[in-house]
């Protein structure tokens, strides 16, 4: 059924579709919009969600490991300062193996206060151990919630769900909705597989953890992560399989026989599309490669499908501060360097606190790609797009 929806009301109906036992939940712009309409979901009695409303981020994420340690299905949403004040209790979330699933809204942290979209909040939480999704659109923000639960509960890792504030939260986009029935058939019952509630087979969770064993735990937490790419892709051939619609690592526009790539996540890759295209319908053989999932970060899988071009430019929308570069570029960069794959490659920041980034942006970024492509140098390592002079 095609609707318009914007990508808030895209990820509460996705939720709405999963019906989930708990939502505990501190609203926070831009994703204030996805438990508001989900909590009319609640009192319309449309779910049988336990809707707990709580006076902070942090108790929103701590009720959620309460009620998943317990055996609940449990989602959330946040964004921004809100995923900040998270973050404690993000690592807990992920040690203690706990299914969780937010829908982030990606937003710019503070200071100087801003709400608008950039990816600096996902970014900081990039190495907490949460299995990570960006979304360029709202129908790649709704089929990903919904494959996100059957991930998080299979790998026994939280997940997360992003997508660009404003830009994708706000704005109404057609999208292809599955029908409820089929969303439940797909997901299928919860049914953990040991829980706090469980008298029959008690065990302690969450206890002190010294030099005895907190490394061996910590080992099963990065293994788990591994474990979970072959998971990702079993769930995404499942959902292709139901829907009809096709996911993976990362999605490649033009890219098998491209001589110049760009590689950046969510919206700014639908813009980029556009640039490919005109660039292509002038002879330029451009190309994309959008990751999807940024963690497990896929390094062999988009090192190979990289290796043919001749130069990459990488777009961050959010920086390291580390006076090197941004956090998509290290990844993509050590990636190729593992692989021995020696490819000029430069890096753009962009769009910080929800700067417009344009096709002459883009298209700027292509032709210096060209010159690059032909003398395989970089003149300049780091830049940054569409600040003032």
């Amino acid at each position: 059924m095609k609707v318009a929806k914007t990508g808030n009301e895209a990820m509460a109906e996705a939720m709405r579709q999963i019906n989930p036992d708990v939502v505990a939940a501190y609203p926070i712009t831009p994703a204030t919009e996805i438990v508001m309409i989900f909590s009319q979901f609640v009192a319309d009695g449309l779910v049988d969600t336990e809707y707990v409303a709580v006076e902070s981020e942090h108790s929103a994420m701590s009720a959620c490991i309460g009620a998943s340690a317990a055996g609940a299905r449990v989602m959330t949403s946040t964004s921004s300062q809100g995923l900040a004040l998270m973050y404690e209790m993000l690592y807990i979330a992920a040690g203690l193996r706990l299914p969780i699933v937010i829908g982030e809204v990606n937003r710019a942290l503070s200071a100087p206060i801003n709400i608008h979209g950039d990816h600096s909040d996902t970014m900081g939480a990039r190495d907490s151990g949460w299995i990570q999704i960006f979304s360029e659109n709202s129908q790649e923000a709704y089929d990903s919630m919904i494959q996100a639960i059957l991930i998080s509960e299979r790998a026994k890792l939280p997940v997360m769900v992003t997508t660009d504030g404003f830009i994708i939260s706000h704005c109404l986009e057609v999208i292809d909705m599955i029908p409820d029935s089929d969303v439940k058939r797909f997901i299928g019952e919860y049914k953990p597989e040991r829980f706090l509630l469980d008298i029959k087979k008690p065990y302690t969770l969450g206890a002190i953890d010294l030099q005895d064993y907190y490394f061996e735990h910590k080992m099963q937490e990065a293994e788990a992560m591994k474990n979970s790419k072959k998971i990702i892709m079993d769930v995404a051939a499942e959902f292709n399989k139901s829907f009809g619609r096709e996911y993976g690592f990362f999605e490649k526009y033009k890219l098998d026989d491209a001589d110049i790539a760009i590689v950046c996540l969510g919206s700014a890759a639908g813009t980029t599309k556009v640039v490919v295209d005109e660039l292509r319908a002038k002879g330029i053989k451009a190309g994309l490669l959008k990751p999807r999932v940024f963690r497990p970060f896929p390094y062999k899988e988009i090192a190979s499908e990289l290796s043919k071009v001749k130069a990459i430019s990488v777009l961050d929308r959010s920086d390291t501060y580390s006076a090197y570069a941004g956090p998509v570029f290290t990844e993509i960069t050590s990636a190729l360097y593992s692989s021995n794959i020696q490819i000029p490659v430069n890096n753009y920041i962009y769009g910080l606190g929800g700067r417009d980034i344009g096709i002459a942006d883009i298209t700027k970024v292509f032709e210096e790609l060209v010159g690059i492509s032909k003398t395989k140098k970089v003149e300049r390592l780091i830049g940054y797009i569409g600040v003032r002079e």
